[in-house]
């Protein structure tokens, strides 16, 4: 896989006209979310940016590197906390090579309107798209999973899959009309407890394991990003 970065001596993000291939570029990945993305509950290499950067970094073209992911998450985050936290983050002072968006849960479990959810969605993905540059193919979204299928959600798992697969299906309709590459991993999130292993020690949380099924469930299309 080549990855294809923007000019060297880029100070702001570069359009589709800036990306050139070349050697020796440091190439930039922000992972945009809430507590998914930030990963609670698991140390930091367990987090499924890290993995995932971890993961496409052999297959870097030469001469280029693959810097640590830039995570701008937080436990809790809404779609406004998210919006607001990027407004005051500075985040438009860097080229990014790819952008990342996770958002939603705190949505649902707040019980705010989906109509609200749908509105702000709208506005972080152009966001994202904003931060690569414009470029569409640099950007890629997930499903958000489902914490019904925890030892937290389990007693109302029914009716947090529910609400849950309202917000999903928002996210995935509004991500494809805009072109943005849409991965889910909501049903290796609910693949617990038949597979053990998958929840981290505070019973709500994904762990390092289902992370990394997370990013071996679409790392293999990374590629289409970067044609």
């Amino acid at each position: 896989m080549a990855l294809l970065g923007c000019q060297p001596d880029a100070n702001t993000p570069c359009g589709t006209e800036g990306i050139d291939v070349h050697q020796g570029s440091v190439l930039r990945y922000l992972a945009l979310g809430d507590s998914y993305t930030i990963g609670e509950a698991v140390t930091p290499s367990a987090r499924w940016p890290n993995q995932l950067v971890d993961t496409l970094a052999p297959g870097v073209q030469d001469g280029d590197s693959l810097a640590p992911a830039r995570i701008l998450a937080t436990t809790g985050w809404t779609t406004a906390d998210l919006k607001q936290g990027i407004d005051g983050a500075g985040l438009d002072t860097t080229a990014w090579d790819l952008v990342s968006l996770l958002i939603g849960v705190n949505n649902q479990y707040q019980g705010l309107p989906i109509e609200d959810y749908a509105e702000e969605f709208d506005e972080l993905l152009d966001a994202a798209i904003g931060l690569a540059g414009g470029d569409k193919t640099r950007v890629f979204v997930l499903s958000i999973p489902d914490y019904g299928y925890t030892p937290f959600g389990q007693a109302n798992q029914p009716s947090i899959s529910t609400g849950l697969q309202a917000f999903n299906d928002t996210c995935r309709t509004r991500t494809l009309a805009k072109g943005v590459a849409h991965f889910n991993i909501t049903d290796i999130s609910q693949q617990w407890p038949d597979t053990p292993g998958l929840v981290a020690v505070d019973g709500l949380h994904p762990s390092g394991l289902q992370y990394g099924l997370w990013v071996d469930s679409f790392v293999g299309e990374m590629a289409d990003l970067f044609d």
